[in-house]
């Protein structure tokens, strides 16, 4: 079992993203993460989606996108150097003024912004690799139990210009 990653352009139509998600649950694929947004060309949306399998399974995955009707191209990056990032926000709640200083320093190390902050609870925005994004939630954790709340969003992903990625 591997993590894979694809690039789909697709029509921008209604329906389009069930589809495509509907292909993959009627196979018994799980997806572990799903972005779409239109591209640069507004008729066309660019989803990026991840999934861990093996290669049987991978290859079985793309020949299905590749028979989708409204699938323009499919994009294999799963051994290509990629820049990709994955929006996350996490809130402390029921923080004492010590908490909060905690909070304040582990987003100077992480590099990250607090967004937001009252007295009891801070607000952290992150934009960064799935890898840094898991190891700042374990840390928040392990730091303020379960008074920590996140919201993530799926990754996106484009090709690296250079081979230095």
């Amino acid at each position: 079992m591997k993590k894979r990653w694809i690039s789909l352009y697709v029509e921008n139509d209604i329906g389009v993203l069930a589809r495509i998600s509907g292909l993959f649950s009627s196979k018994s694929y799980n997806l572990d993460s799903l972005t779409v947004g239109t591209t640069e060309d507004e008729t066309i949306s660019r989803m990026t989606i991840s999934l861990t399998s093996d290669d049987r399974t991978f290859e079985q995955v793309k020949k299905q996108l590749n028979r989708c009707v409204e699938v323009i191209k499919v994009v294999d990056y799963t051994d290509v150097p990629i820049h990709m990032k994955e929006l996350l926000f996490a809130k402390v709640n029921s923080c004492s003024e010590e908490d909060i200083s905690e909070a304040f320093r582990i987003a100077k190390i992480f590099e990250i912004k607090i967004t937001d902050y009252d007295k009891s609870t801070v607000l952290f925005e992150c934009v960064q690799t799935e890898t840094k994004n898991n190891a700042l939630i374990k840390l928040l954790q392990k730091c303020f139990g379960s008074r920590v709340e996140v919201v993530r969003g799926g990754s996106v992903a484009i090709e690296a210009i250079s081979m230095t990625n």
